[in-house]
């Protein structure tokens, strides 16, 4: 498994939402942007419930509730009406209905790892890592096999967008003429897909409708922390990735920080954390501390991070950068369901939203978590 696996371990459209828990009564409108549903400023209670798998029990089964098992499920992403995973150990992508829990397989075969495009458990994959939609599509982050897949929710087809299976590296071209090095992190504004490429450190941009690949921001292999424009800037084995439409928001993994990158000018702006100074104390831009961080998203007002060394869920408000420990206690870790701080996480990595509550896939927990 390459070193983007190595790094988890030792840290041991227009959709119409009927807002519930931890929201106001009534019909409200949310839009899908950065495979969540934006528009609506989350009012959570921080009540954390299991929705999926059992703690501790790594497996593959379809089922409902604690009858599913999960592999260390890590992207995570949603149409508002379903959850999607990137269930990375189990090479699959898995479905999860988020009104009764029920989860089914929608593409590729537990245990069976390749790089075959193909439909449903025809498919293969190579440890997906991230994912995200535009609400007809799931894009993946094919990770070991360095590539960008995409996965037809009505259907299951599986082909290949970019890069091509076994060959790294980062060559900016179209489709199979690109090349990603580990790509962890994937959004999207629905035209375009924003990657992480993790191990050349740098923030890749691919137009859906041609597999045409460019490097918006980063120099391949040059780690650091640079704020700055394009190749100028720097960034260290950067993680999940969430875009409001106007900018993307970035887990900058190794430095700790949280990144912000406007997509028209590829400008990078640290705005919350300090590089290389790893804690967890809330705070106000760089007071604030996070201890590798991973998946992010946005409801367009707020940014909630799995904040996965402190085994908890952080929130920053943009516009402020203020930022506060939304559900888990640092240096905490375990599967308790509970309130607030009572809740308890293990590795947490991919995040998302429906536009009423958090979901969570608590990775080495094997577990998906609602938080409302």
């Amino acid at each position: 498994m390459k070193r983007l696996m190595g790094l988890l371990m030792p840290v041991m459209i227009t959709i119409s939402v009927l807002v519930g828990c931890g929201g106001s009564s009534g019909s409200v409108t949310g839009v899908q942007m950065g495979g969540s549903i934006q528009g609506i400023p989350l009012s959570l209670n921080g009540v954390v419930t299991t929705l999926s798998g059992t703690a501790g029990s790594s497996g593959s089964a379809d089922g409902t509730g604690a009858v599913a098992r999960f592999n260390l499920p890590c992207g995570f992403t949603t149409d508002g009406t379903n959850l999607y995973v990137a269930d990375s150990v189990n090479d699959t992508i898995r479905k999860v209905v988020i009104a009764t829990g029920e989860v089914t397989t929608l593409a590729g075969t537990a245990g069976s790892s390749g790089s075959t495009d193909g439909t449903g458990a025809a498919a293969r994959f190579d440890h997906p890592f991230g994912i995200t939609t535009d609400g007809t599509n799931l894009y993946v982050a094919d990770s070991v096999n360095d590539t960008i897949r995409k996965v037809v929710i009505a259907t299951g087809e599986v082909t290949t967008l970019a890069g091509t299976a076994g060959s790294s590296g980062s060559t900016d071209g179209t489709g199979a003429a690109a090349r990603f090095y580990d790509p962890f992190g994937i959004t999207t504004d629905g035209t375009n897909l924003y990657v992480t490429d993790d191990s050349n450190c740098t923030i890749r941009k691919v137009v859906i409708d041609t597999g045409v690949v460019t490097t918006l921001a980063g120099t391949v292999l040059s780690r650091g922390s640079t704020d700055g424009t394009g190749a100028a800037a720097r960034f260290n084995l950067p993680g999940g990735i969430t875009t409001d439409g106007t900018n993307l928001f970035v887990a900058d993994t190794a430095n700790n920080t949280i990144r912000q990158v406007v997509i028209a000018t590829g400008m990078v702006t640290t705005v919350a954390g300090t590089a290389s100074s790893q804690g967890s104390a809330d705070g106000t831009g760089a007071a604030a501390r996070f201890l590798y961080p991973y998946g992010i998203t946005t409801d367009g007002t707020n940014l909630y991070v799995a904040d996965s060394g402190n085994h908890t869920i952080r929130k920053m408000v943009i516009a402020t950068g203020v930022v506060t420990t939304l559900a888990g206690t640092a240096g905490s870790e375990g599967s308790t369901d509970g309130t607030d701080t009572a809740a308890r996480f293990l590795l947490p990595y991919g995040i998302t939203t429906d536009g009423t509550n958090l979901f969570v896939a608590d990775t080495f927990n094997h577990t998906i978590r609602d938080i409302d």
